[in-house]
């Protein structure tokens, strides 16, 4: 069959096997040559870095990225976690899925450990699974990295199911966004979130399953002495907080952080090690297409970063955040004055910021192509879902939907 981008409401639902192995592919030749430009030399190798890596949410974005560096920069063996759709003959499977498969068999290729588990990350029962794992491979986590983002989560204990979303908090937003297959400027808004709402969003994305996972990881004896653990977090500019950073992402992001705290003095304690959270680049996601001004803030984003050659990647992202904060020469982490790792720090530049917000200020239809990377933000767009990518022939039959061969 051939596969074509479908497109509904500024949102891709299909994926192309091929083009998905084939992205995987160029972040991990990326990694690779990073290592040997940087020189890098990972624990097994006698320098430092990670030896056992789990990934929460490894199947895509931030989290994939992460994968991609611990084992292909600094040779770590990784546990993944995420919950994916398979392709079957005919149908195909989501994005991560190809994604994972694709992370596997270069893995294996260079000989390093990797399991991966389509799994449902918030389940006790998966966290059974990954302390089975690791025990497999006769090791101990000493990294732990937590990018799960999920509209759903189910409380173990109450069983519960929690939903969560993209809102403001008091009073309504609006404000444009980008139709990016039509290259259209439209109105957008979102009305208050409920206290409902917000509640329900802090059980999905806070700090609660992230605190699980560690208190159980550390009770089943599998923490290796210095382990840290790290969660993703973003702020943005001024101009998107109601509808984001004060929103009910960033109320449960607030969660998280204190999560963060508190975990970093729980492993201080136990095994010396620490807990981060990594404020990250914003960067063209499944939601940020749909949230008010966030898909037209990145596109303008894009071209001034691009101007000024200080645009970034989730992998260019990932790279900086194990080598320049995670791993450091003298070992140290730097954080900001809430112990938080900045890696968003290209993008909050003062330069950068003016010259965004005189953009926002002055677009229309008629200069949005002028101001904007909109042939940057549609790549990134359909790259997710493993199209526009250079060296695949999207006119060829795809004989099976289950391979990425």
């Amino acid at each position: 069959m051939i596969i074509k981008p479908m497109v509904r409401s500024s949102i891709c639902i299909n994926a192309h096997p091929v083009g998905c192995a084939k992205e995987t592919e160029n972040e991990i030749a990326y990694i690779k040559a990073q290592k040997e430009k940087r020189g890098i030399k990972g624990a097994k190798e006698g320098g430092a870095g990670p030896k056992t890596v789990l990934v929460l949410g490894c199947s895509t974005g931030y989290g994939l990225a992460s994968r991609i560096v611990a084992a292909f920069e600094y040779g770590a063996d990784t546990i993944g976690v995420s919950f994916e759709k398979a392709g079957t003959e005919t149908k195909g499977g989501t994005p991560g899925w190809y994604n994972n498969a694709a992370f596997d068999r270069a893995a294996k290729k260079e000989g390093l450990a990797s399991v991966t588990l389509n799994a449902d990350a918030f389940a006790d029962e998966t966290r059974a699974l990954v302390i089975d794992e690791v025990k497999k491979l006769g090791a101990k986590f000493d990294l732990i990295i937590y990018s799960l983002a999920s509209p759903v989560r189910t409380d173990p204990d109450t069983k519960v199911l929690y939903k969560s979303v993209i809102k403001p908090r008091g009073k309504p937003y609006s404000g444009k966004c980008i139709d990016i297959m039509t290259e259209t400027l439209k109105d957008s808004s979102a009305e208050p979130a409920t206290e409902e709402e917000i509640a329900s969003t802090i059980k999905v994305m806070g700090g609660d399953d992230w605190r699980r996972w560690i208190k159980q990881l550390s009770d089943a004896g599998v923490l290796a002495q210095g382990c840290r653990t790290i969660a993703y977090s973003y702020i943005g500019p001024e101009l998107s907080h109601a509808i984001y950073r004060d929103g009910t992402i960033g109320t449960a992001k607030l969660d998280l952080e204190k999560a963060a705290l508190d975990l970093d003095k729980e492993l201080k304690s136990s095994v010396g090690g620490g807990a981060y959270i990594s404020v990250n680049k914003g960067l063209v996601t499944r939601s940020s297409a749909v949230i008010p001004i966030i898909s037209l803030y990145l596109s303008i984003l894009f071209k001034v970063m691009k101007e000024k050659g200080t645009h970034e990647g989730c992998i260019e992202q990932m790279e900086r955040l194990f080598t320049e904060r995670l791993y450091t020469a003298d070992g140290t982490v730097p954080t900001d004055s809430e112990h938080r790792i900045r890696i968003d720090d290209l993008e909050l530049a003062d330069d950068v910021q003016k010259k965004c917000l005189e953009r926002m200020k002055s677009v229309t239809q008629e200069n949005l192509r002028d101001l904007c990377d909109l042939e940057g933000y549609k790549h990134d767009f359909l790259a997710a879902n493993g199209f526009d990518i250079a060296g695949v022939d999207y006119d060829k039959d795809v004989a099976r939907m289950d391979t990425i061969d």
